[in-house]
């Protein structure tokens, strides 16, 4: 087949430089060198390591960027180290569970790791936080999470409302001194975040703000760290001075007593109680009685009070300022990406190497056929194996992004509020969508990979389930993704109208993502021409399919709005009638070529000797995206008989069989250590059958008859 091993669709650039030291210190924040990357243990997986084209240790370089691999095996080397991370030979209580998690909380807190975070710049605490939030989310989600709310999202909205009236509050988090949560979400309203009904008075009498519940629907409810632990939460509520409602802002609101852990007078806090997985985070409900916080605990940068109690704002409306107050956290939807792509690759690491091991019936009644060698198993897995390696590189190019624009809008001046204004708003459409589709496709991956694992892949030790459990919430906190995915839709509406306003040449964020565009009217004359399945396999198929598409769903969407409104329905509804197969399809398909491009760009900065098999991961991930929208190019003419369809499945199936020699080599290239990653079937040793039996035989009480079996044994001997 043409294209792969020549990688023609990929300029060639000089390699990339990957020498350099790892040391344990964050200032330093240097690279890993080939060196680091530790040997893997002999064992049957040996001779499925030894078919790869590439060196996986050259790979992992790639995959994990040196700078993040240094202090994720430092983070890993210090959880193996303490009994306190083992797993537990029991299945525990979830009081429990959020016991121990909690005591891990403070014992990472109190770690070497923390040492210096303050002090930095915005972007490199960023990265820094990403990697110690990756390399704790791949042992434990619960307590990852946990972190992400109390410490570093807490501080990253402080430090980007508040002022500098505000900075002791970050001391104190960093610190240890407090841990925090963020209370947005209510009991009737979760989404509809402009209709929380949480107030905030301003007493002017006092220099005091007034939080009050006004009923049980107004509880804050679903807030991770406040059921049992925390002692600050950043509240969303309704700024109200005079008669007047200004619409939400954040506030810093003390809860707990953090000597006594006793909630303050005029708090009702409780735990909600067992979930159906991270039964290792605390999640509460709160709700308040008239309780008085300063009037300095308002995060003051979109907003203020006056010395003469008078309400001031950089902003026109309300709705201006509850976007930017929840643009904030953008930052916690990119480390669900980030979390969701963890997941995905555990499992699939799980999965793959389970595959390697496992052999099932046999071809010629002699040697047993791996079931790697099934075309359903590479049909089932290999897809997912390239989704872990695309949506890989595009969180770590975005985030760069994301850093960059936060650093621009921070310094914004009357010249390049326009600019900011932009960037931000692409920021966030583009978080919107790829949120949903990242959550998903993981969602999807874990229960493929459970599956086709058969029944051992259904056991605790396997550790597949409680992957499946532990990510599931992901689909719908900080935003759920139905709701996520209209707001994409509606940027890219306005953009396209837009066009003569973006800077294409310069090809500055956001008008590099929105290249599309340019040719909109063009690209609706495109036409599915290829005759072969090695036209299909090409970047260029890609490119042309995804600006067909894309520009289609646009035209189609825009036409099916202005109808409804035509025909009398108000805006409200006009936009509700054409969300399913237009709108949202059209988020999932922007996100999915946004995933494509970032992966691209990184295939061009890799190695030249990986870029034969991240060209075929690229393909591979393309089509299959590709597939899900057949309906979309036959109903908008991009094709018409059965070629499209014929061709991509073919194409699909053959790359699949491509990567057939490098599939296990290419998961080896993104597992965690066997410690954090924990599962008999996924170990590095690939002794699936020696772990399995360990995992039967080595807990307790396995031989002997119950405490209960007096209740079920016959009553009398005959």
């Amino acid at each position: 087949m043409g294209g792969f091993d020549e990688v023609e669709s990929y300029p060639v650039l000089p390699s990339k430089n990957v020498e350099g030291v790892c040391k344990v210190s964050f200032s330093s924040f240097e690279a890993c060198d080939v060196g680091m990357v530790m040997d893997l243990p002999e064992g049957p997986l040996g001779e499925e390591r030894k078919k790869a084209t590439f060196d996986w240790k050259l790979m992992r370089l790639n995959v994990e960027e040196p700078s993040y691999l240094r202090v994720k095996l430092a983070i890993w080397s210090f959880l193996e180290s303490d009994p306190l991370f083992h797993s537990q030979p029991t299945v525990l209580s979830s009081e429990e569970e959020k016991r121990i998690t909690a005591k891990q909380l403070m014992r990472i807190r109190e770690s070497k790791f923390f040492n210096d975070v303050n002090g930095v710049s915005y972007d490199k605490k960023l990265l820094y936080l990403m990697a110690l939030n990756e390399a704790v989310n791949t042992l434990s989600p619960s307590l990852s999470v946990k972190f992400a709310l109390g410490v570093s999202l807490f501080s990253i909205c402080v430090q980007n409302l508040g002022t500098e009236r505000h900075s002791s509050f970050i001391k104190d988090v960093w610190q240890n001194k407090i841990l925090a949560c963020v209370a947005v979400t209510e009991v009737a309203h979760g989404s509809d975040t402009k209709s929380l009904q949480t107030t905030a008075t301003y007493d002017h009498n006092t220099k005091e703000f007034i939080i009050n519940t006004p009923c049980f629907k107004a509880a804050k409810c679903w807030v991770g760290n406040l059921g049992k632990q925390c002692t600050h939460a950043l509240l969303f509520a309704q700024l109200v001075v005079g008669k007047q409602c200004h619409g939400l802002h954040v506030f810093i609101v003390p809860i707990r007593d953090p000597y006594t852990m006793h909630p303050y007078p005029g708090i009702i806090v409780g735990d909600m109680g067992d979930k159906a997985g991270l039964n290792g985070i605390d999640n509460g409900f709160i709700m308040f009685r008239k309780y008085r916080i300063p009037k300095d605990y308002l995060l003051n940068r979109t907003g203020d009070i006056t010395p003469s109690g008078e309400y001031e704002s950089l902003f026109q409306n309300p709705q201006q300022i509850l976007g930017a107050a929840l643009e904030t956290l953008s930052a916690g939807r990119i480390g669900i990406m980030q979390e969701s792509v963890c997941s995905l690759s555990v499992a699939t690491v799980i999965a793959i190497r389970y595959s390697g091991v496992r052999t099932q019936f046999s071809n010629d009644n002699k040697t047993e056929t791996s079931l790697l060698d099934y075309q359903l198993q590479q049909w089932r897995l290999f897809p997912f194996l390239a989704a872990a390696y695309a949506q890989r590189a595009f969180v770590r190019k975005f985030v760069l992004i994301y850093a960059d624009t936060v650093r621009f809008s921070m310094n914004a001046n009357e010249d390049t509020i326009k600019t900011v204004s932009q960037m931000v708003s692409a920021v966030h459409a583009i978080v919107c969508c790829c949120k949903a589709l990242l959550t998903w496709t993981c969602r999807d991956a874990v229960q493929e990979c459970r599956e086709a694992c058969g029944g051992h892949g259904y056991h605790k030790a396997a550790r597949l389930g409680d992957i499946r459990a532990n990510h599931d919430p992901c689909v719908t906190y900080e935003g759920a993704n139905h709701v996520l995915l209209q707001q994409t839709s509606r940027w890219l509406l306005r953009a396209v109208d837009e066009v003569p306003d973006l800077d294409f040449d310069s090809a500055r964020f956001p008008a590099s993502e929105l290249e599309f565009l340019r040719n909109f009217e063009s690209n609706l004359s495109l036409k599915f021409s290829a005759n072969s399945v090695n036209e299909v396999l090409r970047v260029d198929f890609l490119i042309e399919a995804y600006q067909w598409l894309l520009c289609w769903l646009i035209k189609e969407t825009k036409q099916r709005l202005a109808s409804s409104l035509d025909d009398g329905e108000n805006a409200f509804m006009a936009k509700n009638n054409v969300q399913v197969f237009y709108a949202q399809t059209l988020s999932l398909a922007f996100a999915e070529n946004t995933v494509l491009n970032y992966f691209a760009a990184s295939i061009q900065e890799a190695d030249l000797s990986l870029r034969p098999v991240l060209a075929k991961l690229h393909i591979l991930y393309g089509l299959t995206c590709i597939q899900k929208h057949l309906r979309v190019f036959y109903e908008g003419g991009y094709a018409s008989g059965p070629s499209l369809s014929k061709l991509t499945s073919e194409a699909i199936l053959e790359v699949c069989q491509l990567l057939r020699p490098d599939a296990v080599a290419l998961a080896d290239a993104f597992a965690p250590p066997d410690f954090i990653l924990n599962s008999v079937l996924g170990f590095a040793d690939g002794e699936v059958y020696k772990h399995l039996e360990e995992a039967y035989t080595q807990h307790g009480g396995i031989a002997e008859r119950p405490v209960w079996w007096s209740e079920i044994a016959m009553k009398s001997k005959l």
